[in-house]
């Protein structure tokens, strides 16, 4: 199929989703990318194509790792149920009983669960952060626990786009005493094996490839995926609540540079390669390879039920949420309606399925306009469903 070197192995059946991540080369504009697949525990679809660099010739390798974006959301949602988990955060409590500060200004009654839905009201910030201040973990903190709701908290939900790095951040480090990043560190990524980083230790920088823009969609009808009204147009209202939200930290970080991928931002910077975001979705469902498994059924029940759903006040189209994870709809397909993940805005996209018990991560160095349903990923994720109607 076309001239595209795609590396990597795939099991039995699951044919389609090589088809696929040719085609996001040769139709889709990808430059260089990685797709992992688990199926009940055990590795399916490992993939990898391109260049390490959007604007480079070195080639993507085994290992390599990008920034992705909102995807993090996802890692961090499950330190905090895995703090709950473990009998040491109430998801049920006012975040002030943990973080005394954030009763200010109408938060009393905010709960834990509200910052995990998006529904605490505090997407924005009257004044935003610059990159610097923003990595500040106590100025963050201080920004968030001092704003004002912009609706009670708990009667509706908006997604909270940068703030979602101080509300958790701050709450792990109130209930543990570690970073978020420390914590994904030692009780995620090294007992599972997984190639993620929330707080890119120095020795890991040779492996990330630097972002940028991705190339021209050639194929007709690839964006079709995307709502009829797109979040670019409430984006390009510069008093809306979508354009304040995002430009919470202002101006926007330069997301190649070592100090932004060394900062610890559970909302927008984590790193990971495509194994690494599919074997953690693949622990939070069942043991990975015969090891651990992180969330007990109970706990994978929580990330998948639905907390919050309808008309997003900030991203202006309908969307479900869960406990820190997006769930299957309209402005976020994934595979099933028992999947729960977290899409990256404009490219990656990492998930769980327990109910055909697949794990998803999908990693790329060309990001492209949309948030939550980008055309590459969506399209290797019908490829995974046709792969599984033909078994």
């Amino acid at each position: 199929m076309g001239g595209t070197v795609v590396n990597g192995t795939v099991a039995g059946g699951f044919e389609p989703v090589r088809e696929a991540f040719v085609r996001n080369f040769e139709q889709l504009g990808d430059r260089g990318a990685a797709v992992a697949v688990y199926r009940d525990g055990h590795k399916v679809v490992d993939l990898w194509a391109g260049t390490k660099d959007i604007d480079g010739a070195a080639p993507w390798e085994h290992g390599t790792a990008q920034i992705v974006r909102s995807a993090t959301k996802g890692v961090a949602a499950a330190v905090l149920l895995l703090l709950h988990q473990r009998g040491e955060l109430d998801l049920d409590a006012p975040v002030g009983t943990y973080w005394p500060e954030f009763k200010a200004a109408g938060k009393e009654r905010t709960l834990v669960r509200h910052l995990l839905a998006h529904r605490a009201g505090v997407p924005v910030l009257d004044r935003p952060l610059t990159p610097e201040e923003a990595a500040d973990p106590d100025l963050g903190a201080a920004a968030v626990a001092a704003q004002a709701p912009v609706w009670e908290p708990g009667t509706d939900h908006g997604y909270h786009a940068q703030t979602y790095s101080w509300l958790t951040g701050e709450l792990v480090r109130r209930v543990t005493g570690r970073t978020v990043g420390e914590w994904i560190a030692d009780e995620i990524a090294e007992p599972v094996g997984a190639g993620l980083w929330l707080g890119l230790p120095p020795a890991e920088h040779a492996r990330v490839g630097r972002v940028g823009p991705a190339g021209t969609l050639e194929a007709e009808g690839a964006l079709k995926t995307r709502p009829k009204r797109s979040v670019a147009e409430a984006y390009a209202d510069p008093e809306s609540l979508t354009r304040r939200a995002f430009a919470a930290i202002t101006p926007l970080p330069d997301e190649n540079s070592p100090a932004y991928r060394e900062a610890v931002l559970p909302a927008s910077n984590g790193i990971a390669t495509a194994d690494g975001l599919a074997r953690f979705y693949a622990s939070l469902i069942g043991e990975v390879d015969g090891g651990r498994r992180l969330f007990t059924s109970e706990t994978a029940a929580l990330a998948r039920g639905e907390q919050s759903a309808g008309p997003d006040r900030v991203l202006v189209v309908n969307t479900r949420f869960a406990l820190g994870y997006m769930l299957h709809g309209s402005a976020s397909p994934l595979l099933s309606p028992g999947s729960f993940g977290h899409p990256g805005r404009g490219g990656a996209l990492g998930f769980a399925d327990p109910d055909s018990g697949i794990a998803f991560g999908y990693v790329t160095n060309g990001f492209r306009p949309g948030v939550t349903a980008d055309p590459r990923a969506q399209a290797l994720v019908r490829a995974v469903r046709t792969a599984l109607a033909q078994r």
